[in-house]
């Protein structure tokens, strides 16, 4: 089934919607996008091009499916690129950039690298708060 009769069939029916505001955007929680944005350029489901980019254990795992695999073939048709945690910010940027690079889904390399550097920067540990200095009459 071509990707754009599936974006047509799941527009308006999906158990991915998130509608919060009536006249504001709408949402969506499936694997995939990105943006979770409601919309045909993102939408992991109705795209044959998908890069996921999840958080587990520390690690920042980037899963795209591999072009020639087969539809019937699920578990070996992703190819999965880790990057490991506190590795760096440039590092993780590096190999988040690559993706795009090979030419697989360019369009997307914005969104792939705000989803990994927001990913990076909660992996960072928060600096202490510097003492607060005394002020008027207690300073003396």
């Amino acid at each position: 089934m071509s990707a754009d009769l599936q974006w047509l069939l799941i527009r308006q029916n999906s158990s991915h919607i998130v509608k919060r505001v009536v006249e504001g955007p709408i949402f969506s929680k499936e694997p995939g996008n990105l943006r979770n944005l409601h919309s045909h350029k993102y939408s992991g489901l109705a795209n044959e091009k998908t890069i996921n980019v999840t958080e587990s254990n520390g690690t920042i795992q980037i899963v795209t499916r591999k072009v020639k695999a087969s539809p019937h073939a699920i578990a070996s048709a992703h190819a999965t690129s880790s990057i490991r945690a506190r590795s760096g910010g440039r590092r993780s940027l590096g190999v988040a950039a690559g993706v795009a690079k090979r030419g697989y889904r360019p369009d997307l390399r914005a969104a792939t690298l705000a989803r990994v550097s927001a990913l990076v920067a909660t992996q960072k540990e928060p600096k202490a708060a510097p003492p607060r200095k005394v002020r008027g009459k207690k300073a003396k």
